[in-house]
């Protein structure tokens, strides 16, 4: 399922990457470009939590196929805008389709042992990582030459070649048998018993009680209502400061506002009051950063993996998120160019390990038959506080380095001591199905 975690890092590393050619062509003001990722993530907020309904109700794998399908087309006539106002409503269109891609996350843990998920599910930033690499990669040799409409055509190969391979992904067993198909979940769990040359446990899988499933009032009764509203802060500000962390750093490099104690003259800027044009392409030395920044989110793993599996996922969260505030203040320090290269690099590796970390988490701590819908409302939330971090990351850093970044180390701060007020640990916890299984069935685990 590293496919959903390579398109959605092609699509918002995107954003990143073209600001500066959109900036230039249509002339656009600093709101202009803010927008644009903003409505990207009204797009993920309008669909996510319907996008969970319909993974709960009739399946993980037709959504996160069908949301495959939807942001290729539509990042594919995004190439073709005319004019602004159509770019900023095709990226919307887009942000709709990318929102179902974190139910293929959902898809992955229901088919991960309990005690491999703290070790995998790190693991999978190398995918992220891999779409990132292939998007800067793209802005640093194809813009310069085809422009970045045809950077736009060429990154949507990876979601063609990945929605071929798409078919050889089942089905959830954990839904089909919450669905009532036990039929589907043994052929699934047959095949992967065939994979890994085993057999099936002795025993005959039992159907569940039958249960409302994809219901929202479940995340607020009593046994979760503390759980969703503090998960819910949690995924905004993980969005917040990754997507401040991401869109600010492009930022800071395009408009040159590092303190930076060698750096060279600044050049080749063309911007005068006469005219909102900020004509400043990226250099190869901003792309080598960028590239070096996106490594980041890969470099620290075993450190993630580490803390999950020995201190717990909330205690986890709690230090990466005050770590990650810490890295935004000392982003406010004037250093070398490489200075400023490690912090970018350790702080794109912290706030990614957050996201870890709080996939990990609310996939864990909520049952199957409201698994879907509750995570397609933490990303709702999540997608949130994407909006509100391009005004931030890329407006008010023009005004102001330091009152742009203290937002971001703020609401990590603050969501540190969030994070351990968390009721439930699910490390080392089985997957809660709500179902009831006579003395004779296997479960799954």
């Amino acid at each position: 399922m590293g496919s959903s975690i390579i398109v959605e890092a092609i699509e918002i590393m995107l954003l990143a990457v073209v600001s500066p050619a959109i900036r230039c062509e249509w002339r656009l003001k600093d709101w202009q470009v803010a927008l644009v990722s903003t409505m990207v993530f009204f797009g993920f907020v309008s669909f996510s939590a319907f996008m969970g309904y319909l993974a709960d109700r009739y399946g993980r794998w037709k959504v996160v196929f069908g949301c495959f399908a939807w942001s290729l087309y539509f990042s594919f006539l995004t190439s073709f805008s005319p004019s602004y106002g159509w770019f900023v409503f095709l990226r919307t269109m887009v942000g709709g389709g990318v929102s179902g891609t974190a139910q293929g996350f959902v898809l992955q843990a229901e088919f991960i042992p309990a005690k491999y998920r703290g070790y995998l599910t790190p693991l999978s930033q190398i995918f992220w990582m891999c779409g990132s690499f292939f998007m800067v990669f793209l802005g640093m040799t194809v813009i310069p030459t085809l422009g970045w409409r045809w950077m736009i055509r060429l990154s949507i190969i990876p979601s063609i070649i990945l929605i071929i391979l798409f078919k050889f992904i089942p089905e959830s067993a954990r839904y089909n048998v919450s669905a009532g198909n036990v039929r589907g979940a043994m052929e699934t769990l047959q095949r992967i018993a065939r994979m890994n040359r085993s057999s099936l446990p002795e025993g005959k899988l039992m159907e569940s009680v039958t249960e409302k499933r994809g219901n929202f009032k479940s995340l607020l009764e009593p046994s979760f209502r503390r759980t969703s509203i503090i998960l819910w802060n949690l995924w905004f500000i993980a969005s917040f400061s990754y997507y401040g962390a991401v869109l600010g750093s492009s930022e800071l490099l395009e408009r040159n506002l590092l303190c930076v104690t060698d750096s060279a003259p600044h050049t080749g800027v063309l911007h005068s009051d006469d005219t909102p044009c900020y004509c400043k392409p990226f250099g190869q030395s901003d792309y080598h950063t960028m590239l070096i920044s996106t490594l980041g989110e890969v470099a620290l793993i075993p450190l993630n993996m580490i803390l999950l599996n020995i201190c717990g996922r909330r205690f986890c969260l709690g230090f990466l998120m005050m770590s990650s505030g810490i890295f935004f203040l000392l982003l406010n320090i004037c250093t070398t160019a490489l200075g400023f290269t490690a912090l970018f690099f350790i702080l794109r590796a912290l706030v990614a390990m957050v996201f870890n970390t709080v996939y990990l988490y609310t996939a864990e701590v909520y049952p199957t038959t409201v698994r879907a819908i509750g995570m397609g409302f933490c990303t709702c939330f999540s997608r949130v506080g994407g909006m509100v971090a391009p005004f931030i990351a890329q407006v008010l850093m023009s005004k102001s380095v330091i009152v742009a970044l203290c937002p971001f180390a703020v609401g990590s701060l603050l969501s540190a001591a969030g994070a351990l007020l968390l009721p439930i640990e699910t490390r080392g916890r089985a997957l809660q199905v709500l179902s009831q299984c006579s003395t004779n069935a296997f479960t799954l685990t």
